[in-house]
C-alpha cells in the first residue's frame, strides 16, 4: 500500500504585503547590524551591494547608521525559532536572497509577517517624534532599518 503524502497548498496572498521601503544595498550603504552581518563572507551577493557598504569582520557599533546597538542577540534568535536552517544568519540573509529571486513560500510566508508585524516600531516613531528629528528614537530608528524601512520618517 502506497502512502500519499499531501503537500500543502499556499495561499501566495501574503507575497503583496511585502513592499519593503528599502533594498539590501541601500541598507548596507546607510549601516546595518554593526558592519558585521555577512562577517565579509558577500561571493554570493552582487558585487554592487557592496562598493559604498559599510562592513567589517567584527561589529562595530561606529558602522550603524545611529551609532548605536539595536536589535536582539542571535542566541534570542536561536530560542524564539526565528533562525531556520536556510538562512542560518536570520531576516537579513533571508531578505537578501529573496531579492534575488529566490522563493520558499513556507519560509517567505513566515518571514514577510515578521517584517509587516515590525511596523509597530514605525507607529511608535511617528507617535513620539516630531517629523524629521532623527535623535528621536535612535534605537527604534537603527531597527527598522535593519527591516528595510525607512528609518528618516
Amino acid at each position: 500500500m502506497k502512502k500519499i503524502i499531501k503537500k500543502k497548498v499556499y495561499n501566495l496572498d501574503f507575497y503583496k504585503i511585502f513592499n519593503p521601503q528599502l533594498t539590501p544595498k541601500k541598507m548596507l550603504e546607510l549601516g546595518v547590524f554593526g558592519g558585521s552581518y555577512f562577517g565579509l563572507k558577500i561571493n554570493e551577493y552582487p558585487k554592487s551591494w557592496f562598493k559604498k557598504s559599510k562592513i567589517s569582520k567584527n561589529f562595530d557599533v561606529n558602522l550603524n547608521r545611529f551609532k548605536v546597538k539595536s536589535g536582539l542577540s542571535r542566541e534570542h534568535w536561536l530560542k524564539k525559532g526565528w533562525i531556520f536552517k536556510e538562512d542560518p544568519l536570520g531576516w537579513f540573509q533571508w531578505y537578501c536572497r529573496f531579492t534575488m529571486g529566490r522563493r520558499i513560500p513556507p519560509i517567505d510566508e513566515i518571514q514577510i509577517k515578521r517584517w509587516k508585524n515590525f511596523t509597530r516600531h514605525v507607529k511608535a516613531i511617528k507617535k513620539n517624534c516630531e517629523e524629521g528629528d532623527l535623535r528621536c528614537r535612535k534605537k527604534q530608528r537603527q531597527a527598522i532599518l535593519q527591516w528595510a524601512y525607512d528609518p528618516y520618517i
